[in-house]
């Protein structure tokens, strides 16, 4: 599971059939404390998230696959729900 931050929609005419129907975001995966960490990257959004929201992303083919009650999926990210809060408290290490 990866906190995240939506960052775009995007758009397409053509595209994998494992997409149709489906609403394709990019997302950021940020800390804890909402600064960026790596790269952005799609996924497919079943939350109806929006451009600005904190979500929760889920990155593993398996359980995508489960979340779609779908056998075989092109999909590798998927949006699964949408973050009020975050309420964090750093290791004191």
């Amino acid at each position: 599971m990866r906190l995240c931050r939506v960052t775009g929609n995007v758009y397409g005419d053509h595209k994998h059939p494992d997409f149709r129907g489906h609403k394709l975001m990019v997302v950021q995966q940020i800390t804890p404390e909402g600064k960026n960490k790596g790269a952005a990257f799609l996924a497919v959004d079943t939350a109806q998230a929006g451009v600005g929201d904190t979500v929760l992303v889920m990155s593993e083919g398996n359980g995508v696959r489960q979340v779609l009650k779908v056998k075989k999926a092109a999909i590798r990210s998927i949006i699964i729900g949408i973050v009020d809060a975050v309420d964090y408290t750093a290791d004191p290490r």
